[in-house]
């Protein structure tokens, strides 16, 4: 059994004003991005300015806190906000929800690309493979708040997590799995998948399904949220349940994608 490091949550403690390391944690994937996609933004075939890169990441951090924090809400939690509305706000204890960030996003991708008048699938095709980044630094985050912990387990590398929750039995470290898996992992295959013209919507569709297939199979050692528990089958959770549609939509779009075999460059 590995030891947990009992970080503190709270990076600085300025009295009345406490940085949470769940915050920083947001902001360094931001910046890691804005750094990538002007990266990106300077191959010819996307033809996208410093200026619309910042600006597209404005409205991506909108869609990823108030899409995010509303399906924590929504999908996970929804009796207990409805008697605790003023908790909504509690961004810094945490509770983000990866779905509702992503419709979030989806949304706020949309209204940029009407903004710039580029096709959506071009935008979402361009910012899809920096997404990773920030998914991972946000299991980071996770990880340090001692929340979202794994299912028990007598692995080697199993943890107690000092939360009264986590009832002082070594466990899965399940967001260590997924910044691995849905950050480093589908960051790598994403940014050399994309690192030539693809037909249009195919880096959109991988991420999906690729992201979609990593979140199913760490829920498996992923403890379920308490007020919800397993749907059914005893394995099968809300996340598991949220990520199929992402998989089939991926499949689709890639199918659809490759058979039209339509690229930036046409």
């Amino acid at each position: 059994m590995m030891t947990y490091p009992n970080i503190d949550p709270v990076a600085l403690d300025l009295g009345t004003v406490k940085i949470h390391w769940y915050g920083i944690s947001y902001v360094v994937g931001i910046v890691i991005a804005w750094y990538l996609l002007r990266l990106r933004g300077r191959q010819d075939y996307w033809n996208i300015s410093h200026e619309q890169v910042a600006d597209l990441l404005f409205y991506a951090m909108l869609g990823i806190i108030i899409g995010g924090r509303l399906g924590s809400v929504i999908f996970y939690n929804f009796s207990y906000y409805l008697q605790h509305p003023i908790e909504v706000f509690y961004l810094q204890q945490g509770g983000m929800s990866f779905h509702g960030g992503l419709i979030g996003v989806i949304i706020a991708v949309w209204f940029f690309s009407k903004k710039i008048k580029t096709p959506f699938f071009k935008v979402t095709d361009f910012i899809a493979p920096v997404v990773p980044v920030g998914l991972g630094c946000g299991r980071i985050g996770n990880f340090i708040n001692g929340e979202l912990w794994g299912s028990p387990s007598d692995l080697p590398w199993a943890m107690v997590f000092p939360a009264p929750a986590a009832g002082g039995v070594p466990r899965h470290p399940s967001q260590l799995y997924e910044a691995f898996l849905e950050g480093l992992i589908l960051f790598i295959i994403l940014w050399w998948f994309s690192s030539r013209p693809r037909p249009l919507a195919t880096v959109s569709g991988l991420f999906l399904l690729g992201y979609g297939v990593f979140r199913f199979v760490v829920e498996f050692v992923r403890e379920p949220d308490s007020q919800i528990g397993y749907l059914a089958f005893n394995w099968f959770t809300m996340g598991q349940a949220l990520s199929i549609p992402m998989i089939i939509f991926g499949l689709l779009f890639i199918t659809v994608a490759c058979k039209r075999n339509r690229t930036l460059k046409d």
